[in-house]
């Protein structure tokens, strides 16, 4: 995380290269950053080291995690997602990088790719029970609750306004739709979920790798 943070803020001053002010808050930041503890590195569970949720029981069951990051609110951003079947076996991961977005497209974002790529695995929507983990609280409410009363109206909250980020709503609505059992479930982030910290992991290494 130290590390992490201190190379963030030097690509940060280099946003702010004719600006003293700034420059200077920033070289402040990094010098109490530096103080900070080394803290001890868990790395995030390998493939084969990812405990099934407990409500996978069905050898049709597939589980999804995803995650988004956004460094920047709004400004570059991520999403890492895994998929596992009934026996763990993890059948896909993957992330992107957006380089203008928010924090909620990312998860939202992640949520998609996931189903996505379970249908493109080939399962039949009909039959297969899938559970999608989330730390968002946004895509899990927004999949279980919010969306059916956005719909009736047309695509309307009760205040008549359209919903933010409606285009990934619409999309999310639509593949989701697909699959005739489908589950959506929140877990808390950063707390040692394996692969919810794995899907983190995909998102960051993302950024990283694309230079944000």
């Amino acid at each position: 995380m130290k590390n992490k943070t201190l190379s963030f803020f030097d690509k940060l001053k280099t946003k702010f290269s004719d600006d003293e002010k700034a420059l200077s808050s920033i070289d402040y930041l990094k010098s109490q950053i530096e103080k900070w503890e080394d803290e001890e590195v868990t790395a995030p569970a390998a493939a084969g080291e990812l405990p099934l949720p407990k409500e996978i029981k069905s050898d049709k069951a597939y589980a999804l995690f995803s995650d988004g990051a956004c460094r920047g609110n709004p400004g570059p951003g991520s999403w890492g997602m895994v998929g596992q079947d009934h026996q763990g076996e993890v059948l896909f991961k993957g992330s992107g990088v957006e380089t203008t977005t928010t924090n909620n497209r990312m998860e939202m974002t992640g949520a998609l790719e996931a189903m996505k790529y379970l249908l493109n695995e080939g399962v039949d929507p009909e039959v297969v029970e899938v559970y999608l983990y989330s730390d968002s609280k946004y895509v899990v409410d927004g999949l279980k609750s919010w969306v059916k009363g956005w719909k009736s109206r047309g695509w309307k909250k009760a205040d008549k306004k359209t919903p933010e980020n409606v285009d990934l709503w619409q999309e999310l609505d639509k593949v989701s739709s697909s699959f005739k059992n489908i589950n959506y479930l929140w877990v808390k982030g950063h707390a040692g979920h394996p692969q919810n910290e794995l899907c983190d992991q995909l998102a960051n290494e993302a950024l990283d790798d694309s230079g944000f």
